[in-house]
């Protein structure tokens, strides 16, 4: 037995000096090193998170037959439309010793009472100073801000990496300010957690639930990295896939805000194009899949005029790569209007580089807004000429040209016609202006064919005058 204890003994010894030098630091010194914890980081992080309470006031058709499952369904528009009270829960992080708050837009946005409450239980009022629906945030101006809030830096999104520990804090089902710990588990999620396509997420699997939006994301210093947004869920609840949206394009929002934009401003492309698939990458001659292809290029575009065109497709902005169209926005939204983003893209089998000037769209042609008079055969009609600057607003495809019906006014609306319709032709006659639509709308008699193009379907309405 002796001589079995002499040889562990030996084995021990002899396999020490093999323990990598790196692990020796990793080894507990002492109790305290034993029990380590989140508790400093989230003493520190908490007070700046806060809870955010929202009324808003929505137009609502109370129709008696809105429970019954049969005629539910017939009678939609059926009932009189009375104003209804929406309530919102939702978090918000303090930027600043004076009160700048960011939330999510779906919380707050067209809120008409908005109140913050504090880690220690004090009541604020706020207002909006600018929102977006699209990345959906919205900062927030806290009123009579006591001057020295609790506040969380923001860190550079762009450094952060799959793996690295992460705390979610906010307020989930109202139930109080909560933490949950995961790790970044994604980046780069463009497309994933917003219907509109236009959203770039960090994803992580800390739990987020309902009433975590607008909360932090912060990591193992508390620094800020994402404001928590939306989850992917069947059942509601958590399932351990949660996005944030990063604080890189935050730092733009608080910027803008503190310009006094109320509409958040980000730079136009001018393009149209769609990621490059492995079938596309080896047609190209890419080793890999990646970057986006140009398709359509506005005349006006900043990518035109720096010189990039049809069939290149483009890898970098600022040395980051780009694999999608959301990703692109991002890239440049994070840069900001007027400044200069160096864009990479691979063009017959070569990575070349341009540098981009980042304008916002153009009002060329103007808009002209202009309303059909009494003569009209369609009277009432609010118009406006497609440029990009309309486009962008309206979500119209980049290449969209036509007259935008604003409202179609009384009688255009019992014909069928509806807001954000484009219309493009009269009786077979295509039209581009607004002020020359009014005037054909003023001289037809006996037969009206508009040409329309609704949330991308080309459709054709034939009337007799």
């Amino acid at each position: 037995m002796k001589r079995f204890a002499t040889f562990c003994l030996a084995a021990m010894l002899s396999v020490a000096p093999l323990v990598p030098a790196w692990a020796e630091g990793l080894v507990p010194r002492s109790r305290a090193e034993m029990a380590l914890s989140f508790a400093p980081v989230v003493r520190a992080a908490t007070p700046a998170v806060v809870n955010i309470y929202a009324k808003r006031v929505v137009a609502a058709r109370q129709s008696p037959f809105a429970n019954d499952p049969f005629f539910r369904d017939f009678f939609q528009n059926f009932g009189q439309v009375r104003p209804q009270v929406q309530n919102s829960l939702g978090s918000g992080v303090v930027l600043s010793a004076d009160g700048i708050v960011v939330s999510n837009y779906h919380v707050v946005g067209q809120a008409e009472d908005i109140r913050v409450v504090l880690n220690d239980r004090r009541e604020f009022t706020a207002r909006v100073l600018l929102s977006d629906a699209d990345s959906d945030l919205a900062i927030l101006q806290i009123e009579d801000a006591p001057g020295d809030m609790a506040h969380l830096d923001l860190r550079d999104s762009d450094d952060v990496e799959v793996g690295e520990l992460v705390l979610a804090i906010g307020n989930p089902f109202g139930v109080g300010q909560t933490v949950s710990s995961g790790i970044v588990s994604g980046l780069a999620r463009s497309g994933a957690a917003m219907g509109n396509g236009r959203g770039y997420f960090i994803q992580t699997d800390a739990p987020i639930n309902p009433g975590n939006s607008g909360g932090a994301l912060v990591d193992t210093n508390g620094d800020l990295i994402g404001v928590n947004t939306s989850i992917l869920t069947r059942s509601g609840g958590s399932n351990g896939i949660g996005f944030a949206i990063p604080a890189a394009l935050v730092a733009q929002f608080v910027a803008q805000a503190k310009q006094g934009k109320s509409r958040f401003e980000r730079p136009w492309a001018g393009i149209s194009g769609q990621e490059v698939d492995a079938a596309m990458a080896e047609t190209l001659g890419l080793d890999v899949p990646g970057g986006v292809i140009v398709a359509h290029l506005h005349p006006e575009s900043p990518f035109a005029q720096a010189g990039i065109d049809v069939g290149d497709v483009i890898r970098e902005v600022d040395g980051l790569a780009v694999n999608t169209p959301p990703e692109m926005i991002f890239r440049m939204s994070v840069a900001g209007l007027g400044a200069k983003a160096r864009v990479g893209f691979y063009r017959n089998g070569k990575d070349r580089e341009v540098t981009v000037q980042l304008i916002g769209a153009p009002e060329t042609p103007p808009r002209n807004p202009v309303t059909t008079g009494r003569d009209s055969a369609l009277p009432g009609l609010r118009l406006e000429t497609i440029n990009p600057a309309v486009a962008e607003e309206r979500g119209l495809p980049g290449e969209a040209t036509g007259v935008l019906i604003v409202d179609p006014g009384l009688v255009g609306a019992r014909v069928g016609l509806l807001p954000g319709d484009v219309i493009q032709a009269i009786n077979d006659v295509p039209v581009v202006r607004s002020e020359a639509l009014a005037e054909v709308l003023s001289s037809v008699t006996r037969r009206l064919e508009i040409g329309l193009l609704r949330q991308g379907r080309q459709m054709v309405l034939r009337l007799r005058l």
